[in-house]
C-alpha cells in the first residue's frame, strides 16, 4: 500500500511540474518571442502612449464624433470580466423590444444615414466583446461622425476604407473594421471632437451608449 501511494504521489508531482509549470512557461516564452504584442494582450495606446484598450475587446463610445460598436450584453456592457451573449432567442419579446429601441435611437442620432440599417448595429455578439463592425455598419454612421467633427464625409469614408480588414487567410470570416483602431485614427487625423455641452441643472441627460476615449 505504501509503495503504491509513493508511486502515485511521484506521478502526480511529475505531472504537475510538467503540465502546470514547465509547459505554461515554455508556451509563454515562445509567445513572448514570436508574438510579443499578442502575448501581452494586443494593447492599444493613444498618441500620448496611454493604454486605452485592447484590439481584441470592444468598448463603448457615446460621443457623436466617434463610431459606435455593436451593442454588448457582457455584464453591464463591454465588461471583459463577464463575457457573454444575451442568450435571447428569435421569439423573445425582450429581444424584439431591445432591438426596436436600439434601432430607434440610432435613427434619431443618424437622421441622414443612407440605406437600411445594418443588422450588426442592433445585435450583440456571442461574447459581447466583439471589437469589429462590418464596413457597411461603419459607413452607415459616417455622416454623423463627419458632422460632429466638422469635416467632409468623403474624408471620413476614405479613412474608413483604409481600416477595412480582409478575410483571414483570404477565406475565413468577412471583411470587418476594428472600431477602436478606427476611432484612434480619426483622432490622429482630424483631432479629438469637441464634447457636447452639458445639460442645464435639473435637465435629464441622454443615456450614454458607452464611454468615449479619455
Amino acid at each position: 500500500m505504501v509503495s503504491t501511494l509513493v508511486i502515485a504521489l511521484r506521478a502526480c508531482v511529475v505531472t504537475l511540474v510538467l503540465t502546470g509549470v514547465l509547459y505554461p512557461l515554455a508556451v509563454t516564452g515562445v509567445a513572448q518571442v514570436l508574438f510579443p504584442h499578442e502575448a501581452r494582450g494586443s494593447l492599444v495606446k493613444d498618441e500620448q502612449g496611454r493604454v486605452v484598450g485592447s484590439a481584441l475587446i470592444g468598448q463603448g463610445f457615446s460621443q457623436p464624433g466617434y463610431f459606435q460598436p455593436r451593442p454588448s450584453a457582457a455584464g453591464a456592457g463591454y465588461d471583459a470580466a463577464a463575457s457573454s451573449g444575451s442568450n435571447l432567442g428569435p421569439t423573445s419579446q425582450k429581444l424584439k423590444d431591445r432591438v426596436t429601441e436600439e434601432a430607434a435611437r440610432l435613427r434619431r442620432e443618424n437622421p441622414d444615414a443612407q440605406g437600411p440599417m445594418p443588422a450588426d448595429l442592433v445585435t450583440t455578439s456571442a461574447s459581447g466583446l466583439d471589437p469589429h463592425l462590418s464596413p457597411e455598419a461603419v459607413r452607415w454612421q459616417a455622416v454623423r461622425v463627419a458632422r460632429a467633427r466638422g469635416v467632409a464625409a468623403e474624408r471620413v469614408l476614405a479613412l474608413v476604407d483604409t481600416y477595412v480588414e480582409g478575410r483571414t487567410l483570404g477565406v475565413l470570416g468577412e471583411p470587418r473594421v476594428n472600431v477602436l483602431l478606427l476611432n484612434l485614427a480619426m483622432d490622429r487625423q482630424f483631432g479629438r471632437p469637441s464634447r457636447p455641452p452639458s445639460p442645464p441643472m435639473g435637465a435629464i441627460a441622454p443615456a450614454a451608449g458607452g464611454i468615449g476615449l479619455p
